[in-house]
């Protein structure tokens, strides 16, 4: 199990490479003339949009929590240091996954963060809807890591990744690390648990 402390989010600083955390799930990057570039993230509810905040800040990434009329949405000012980012993840107008995704813990917490919940005792990692030639590579980069999961379709047809399987389950709760709060725990990655209904 050494490797896996090895590339856990607790085991490791945070980085900004970890951004692409996000962009696996429903974040999406606006360009501005190839110079600068903004990063958004839809959050269904209030603790993402808090944990996503101060996980970006801990990456030297200022966010600022908005109320929308589509429901919450986190986004940054324009930046010249998420262009390489925005480089990496767009083709044309569209957004793509990098050829040869590598994702760690930090990656992973990130998209957790975002987009993870547990779905009939199994794990579900929210894809973008919006960007569906991006889910196959992404099936493949999390099989990679040592985490097979199968695409997924909610009953609102949101579409996902599911781990299923202790062993899988308890691998993502070691890579991401401890939930950021009291509010995440009920949405986080564990071993041994099926999701109980509220």
């Amino acid at each position: 199990m050494a490797q896996l402390s090895f590339y856990s989010a607790e085991a490791n600083s945070p980085a900004r490479g970890d951004l692409a955390g996000l962009l696996c799930g429903p974040g999406r990057l606006v360009s501005f003339g190839g110079v600068t570039a903004r990063l958004s993230i839809p959050v269904d509810e209030t603790w993402r949009g808090r944990a996503l905040r101060a996980a970006l800040g801990e990456r030297g990434v200022d966010a600022t929590l908005y109320s929308t009329a589509d429901g919450l949405l986190l986004r940054t000012a324009f930046r010249r240091d998420l262009t390489p980012l925005a480089a990496a993840w767009t083709a044309g107008e569209d957004k793509t996954c990098p050829a040869g995704l590598t994702l760690a813990g930090g990656s992973l917490r990130l998209w957790v963060l975002a987009a993870g919940s547990w779905i009939d005792g199994s794990y579900l990692l929210g894809l973008d809807p919006l960007a569906p030639d991006t889910h196959e590579p992404l099936t493949a980069a999390v099989t990679f890591c040592g985490l097979p999961a199968n695409p997924y379709r909610t009953e609102d047809g949101t579409p996902g990744l599911r781990i299923s399987g202790r062993r899988r389950l308890a691998r993502l709760a070691e890579l991401v690390g401890r939930p950021p709060s009291a509010a995440a725990e009920s949405h986080w990655p564990a071993g041994s648990r099926v999701r109980w209904t509220a």
